[in-house]
């Protein structure tokens, strides 16, 4: 990844390799349609004339599914629905990134708009906040089964606009980590199993929160003559490893992993808007920046990270961090840390602030526009698609499922792909589905391009500048957005 994208804003860095990998969101590059009145549900339609089929469209294009594999995977799985039933007709819809946005929108305003959309996560979804249907009534008329779901992730999907989706490709979190660092420093691995405490070499026991990441990550940032970051003549403007990395995360999603899952505005019309990020983010971004800058460094600074040595951004790639947080789509980004012959394994989240686990889970779903003249049916197809559809849909997506029992093949591929990472760390992914972010990091904000493109100024201002005024530049972020979100 390009320095200058690093430097400029690691969240638009993080969606671009998203977008790349096929993970959970892609990057978001228009102002989003202003927030508009909940379209109200439309009239059902009459029913199809005997003999005729009910259409339902899905729109293709907000997040992945467009390149040749996928939309090959897609019309499979369309010929394989339109085969299984003679009632609805599966229409395949498919439109380019760059262009999906502006055509839904337009789509929408003229009254054609489809039935279905996806796969889609927060980001996209949040440009058509107001206008995703309600699918609790249709899970319980037609009874379909949400408890092949862990409920974390159910409640996941559950808004003020009410449940607008289920789950279906799912991206846990996990700390990644190079034991063989470890085992030099001569500490123990972080734990796999939630509710485990971390083990220090004197016996101490702690629980595997920021406080102790902090002190294991200290010792495992070592300089150029190989003192790590607590030694005296520890020299921190020479580092050659450092103990942590936030492996490709947003500002927001920092904030997330060290206080918590947050609503971070609060208001509910025009002119009423207020940002309300809470403290423990604060003390989150201050420990992170302190991290960087302070006496005994360990995270690595942006002008560091940002360096060939260092990835250029991709940091535990680069085999230069002994941990790195960040989700399951990771795994697609580790080419030259496996070429050089390095292995990683998996530790679970941390516990944050608020003394529980502070989880994060990159999703990507389908959702049905209130708009639909067919809300039975287009939700007969959803179910559809992440159940049975699923089976192919997924791994062209390389999506891990949602439905645990369906994860086995997910990880055959990533054991062919890693054949050093254990089952015991592959299953941290699968334990991680219960610690979503509820509300996710990416939540909607009002006039939210520019509102995270302001958080991306003060992440990138928190990267690169030594000697920061840490309180007053937080407060010049506050008053901003208490601005943008009322324009």
């Amino acid at each position: 990844m390009k320095k200058l994208l690093y430097l400029l804003s690691l969240l638009v860095v993080a969606s671009m390799i998203l977008a790349a990998c096929g993970p959970a969101e892609t990057a978001e590059t228009q102002e989003p349609a202003a927030p508009q009145e909940p379209a109200a549900p439309q009239e059902p339609a009459a029913p199809a004339p005997s003999g005729e089929k009910v259409q339902i469209r899905w729109f293709v294009g907000l997040g992945t599914g467009t390149n040749p594999e996928q939309v090959a995977a897609q019309e499979e799985v369309v010929a394989d629905f339109n085969a299984s039933q003679d009632r609805i007709e599966l229409i395949l819809e498919i439109v380019p990134y760059d262009a999906a946005r502006d055509t839904l929108s337009t789509q929408i305003a003229s009254g054609a708009g489809p039935d279905i959309v996806g796969p889609v996560g927060w980001g996209g979804s949040n440009d058509f906040y107001g206008q995703w249907l309600d699918l609790a009534p249709y899970i319980e008329s037609s009874g379909f089964d949400t408890s092949i779901f862990d409920p974390a992730l159910v409640k996941f999907y559950q808004t003020e606009e009410g449940q607008v989706g289920l789950p279906f490709a799912v991206f846990p979190g996990a700390m990644y980590f190079v034991p063989a660092m470890f085992d030099e420093a001569g500490l123990n691995y972080p734990p796999q199993v939630y509710g485990e405490k971390y083990k220090f070499p004197d016996g101490r026991e702690a629980d595997w929160n920021w406080e102790t990441i902090t002190e294991v990550a200290k010792l495992l940032t070592v300089d150029v003559n190989g003192k790590n970051a607590t030694e005296e003549g520890f020299d921190r403007t020479q580092i050659v490893q450092v103990g942590y990395n936030a492996q490709w995360q947003s500002i927001l999603s920092v904030g997330t992993f060290y206080g918590g899952a947050a609503k971070i505005y609060s208001g509910d019309a025009k002119g009423s808007y207020k940002s309300t990020i809470p403290d423990s983010w604060k003390e989150g971004w201050k420990w992170y920046y302190e991290g960087m800058w302070g006496a005994q460094p360990f995270i690595p600074t942006g002008p560091l990270a940002g360096t060939p040595e260092f990835g250029n951004g991709n940091v535990f790639n680069s085999g230069k961090a002994a941990m790195g947080l960040t989700q399951t789509w990771y795994t697609c980004c580790l080419g030259e840390f496996k070429n050089a012959g390095l292995e990683f394994q998996l530790g679970i989240q941390p516990i944050g602030a608020n003394g529980k686990v502070a989880g994060r889970v990159d999703a990507d779903t389908f959702r049905i526009l209130k708009t639909t003249k067919h809300p039975e049916e287009a939700f007969e197809v959803l179910a559809y698609l992440i159940t049975t559809g699923g089976d192919k849909l997924l791994p062209v997506y390389g999506a891990m499922p949602a439905i645990a029992e369906k994860t086995d093949a997910f990880f055959a591929q990533k054991s062919a792909d890693y054949p050093f990472v254990t089952e015991a760390s592959w299953n941290v992914f699968i334990q991680g589905l219960a610690y979503p972010d509820t509300p996710s990091s990416e939540q909607y904000q009002p006039n939210s391009i520019k509102a995270n493109a302001r958080f991306a100024t003060f992440f990138d201002l928190m990267n690169n500048t030594e000697g920061l005024d840490f309180d007053a530049e937080f407060q010049k972020l506050v008053d901003d957005l208490n601005v943008i979100y009322n324009e």
